[in-house]
């Protein structure tokens, strides 16, 4: 059993409890970004396990006729092995989104992945519009990253940047992140058709992207994490497209503990969340 303190940002251990999550939130206007939990694998056959699950959770989302989707770690379906087992697995995943008509999302990790999650995202969108990726604002090079995937049929998710990179090629002040979050919300919104999603729980950077649509038109939805600031995700929903990123599997503990210790700020937040602050 998860334990109260995880089980507010954890959906379940089975897909059965993952599914009645989605459902349970679609019905207050709110839709699911299902992650399975598990990472750095470095060996195969847990990440074809996953990947494996994921076009079984694939079925079951069509099955029920809900408007849920997917999103997916690099490292948790093969990178940690090779670039060519991520992009053989990631490919599956995607043939099987595409027999449904479903989105995958995939998510980024490290400055180390960085190179190799863009190419293989360019590689899929390409081809199938639905699907997305992760792009973090604290890291340097994203301004220049944005303006590549531009003119691409996908969807880019925006985000401070959660992992602890070396000064050198990212922003680490807070302010100096939060100034950054918000050029390239400028970015995006002027230069992209849509396909913008505002991955952020700050009131201020939501406000900020809500200001930016209402300039040039361009359409977003915001995205949050599941167990914080809920009602503000139905609130939300009222007007605009939300989608709650809900993680779910029996590796609940390790990913608590560790999205909790990666940085000092995740702890904190984690706190504050439990707090309902």
């Amino acid at each position: 059993m998860i334990p109260p303190i995880a089980s507010r940002f954890v959906a379940g251990e089975t897909p059965a409890e993952l599914l009645e999550h989605a459902r349970q939130l679609e019905a207050r206007g709110v839709r699911t970004i299902c992650n399975r939990l598990g990472e750095h694998y470095e060996r195969p056959e847990p990440a074809i396990e996953d990947r494996d699950a994921y076009c079984e959770l694939l079925t079951d989302i069509a099955n029920a006729g809900l408007g849920a989707c997917v999103s997916v770690k690099p490292s948790q379906i093969g990178l940690g092995i090779g670039e060519a087992t991520f992009r053989e697995n990631l490919a599956v995943i995607v043939d099987q989104a595409a027999e449904h008509d479903q989105f995958v999302w995939i998510d980024m990790e490290d400055h180390s992945t960085t190179d190799v999650t863009l190419d293989a995202y360019a590689e899929h969108a390409a081809e199938y519009e639905r699907v997305g990726v992760c792009i973090q604002a604290n890291l340097k090079r994203t301004p220049e990253d944005l303006h590549r995937l531009a003119d691409l049929p996908g969807k880019v998710r925006l985000v401070k940047g959660a992992y602890d990179e070396p000064a050198a090629i990212a922003h680490r002040e807070k302010s100096r992140v939060n100034e950054a979050y918000r050029d390239c919300l400028d970015l995006v919104f002027e230069e992209f058709d849509g396909g913008i999603a505002v991955g952020s729980h700050d009131p201020a950077m939501i406000e900020h992207a809500i200001e930016r649509h209402d300039e040039f038109g361009t359409e977003f939805e915001i995205q949050m994490l599941m167990g914080v600031r809920e009602e503000a995700q139905v609130e939300l929903a009222e007007e605009y497209d939300v989608w709650q990123y809900a993680p779910y599997g029996g590796k609940w503990l390790s990913y608590f503990s560790r999205r909790a210790m990666e940085r000092k700020e995740n702890l904190a937040f984690a706190l504050r969340a439990v707090a309902g602050r």
